[in-house]
């Protein structure tokens, strides 16, 4: 009996058949889960501190040496958009501060789970870069919970703030060269030909 000469995959031509799996192999590579070898993580993670470590609070850097420099209009300006992201941020937690904790809780714990019990190398990648940003959410609200207790303005305001973004940066240091030295470290263990 003669074999079946219907349509599918199986039946295309090799040339057609190689090109298929070049561009998929290719859509792969571009796409590839393996985070610590991936160029777009590390951009990921410099752009993710980089924006961290200029926004205080919500706050742009600039703003706050513009205020200590010009003092005026700017400083007004300064105090006002820190006033309104310090309450802002206050009314969040207090509404809905039990839910997110839990939430980051439960979300950091399964990444925890995932990647360094199931060795999912995103879901380590996920919590190398989650887990530093959640410290640095609560050093955002113990700065917050400071700024509307004291009633922070001027030059003590751009002091905490400054403050605050040196924490900021210094997590971040902390964080960024942990999860290089895991990255080098997982793809070390890999090997170079996979």
């Amino acid at each position: 009996m003669a074999p079946d000469k219907g349509r599918g995959p199986d039946r295309l031509p090799d040339k057609i058949r190689v090109r298929l799996l070049d561009l998929y192999s290719s859509i792969l590579e571009l796409i590839d889960l393996r985070s610590f070898s991936n160029l777009w993580f590390w951009i990921a993670l410099a752009v993710a501190w980089s924006s961290v470590s200029h926004w205080v609070l919500g706050v742009p850097y600039d703003m706050i040496t513009r205020a200590r420099r010009s003092g005026g209009q700017a400083q007004q300006d300064f105090e006002d958009i820190t006033r309104v992201n310090v309450n802002r941020l206050l009314y969040i937690t207090r509404v809905s501060g039990t839910w997110m904790l839990g939430f980051a809780c439960f979300a950091l714990s399964g990444l925890v789970i995932l990647g360094f019990w199931y060795d999912v190398e995103f879901a380590q990648a996920l919590f190398l870069l989650g887990f530093p940003m959640s410290m640095v959410f609560l050093l955002n609200l113990s700065t917050a919970r400071r700024i509307d207790a004291e009633g922070c303005l001027g030059e003590a305001l751009a002091k905490r703030l400054s403050r605050c973004r040196l924490y900021t940066q210094m997590i971040g240091m902390v964080s960024i060269f942990a999860t290089a030295l895991w990255g080098m470290l997982q793809n070390l263990s890999i090997g170079a030909l996979g």
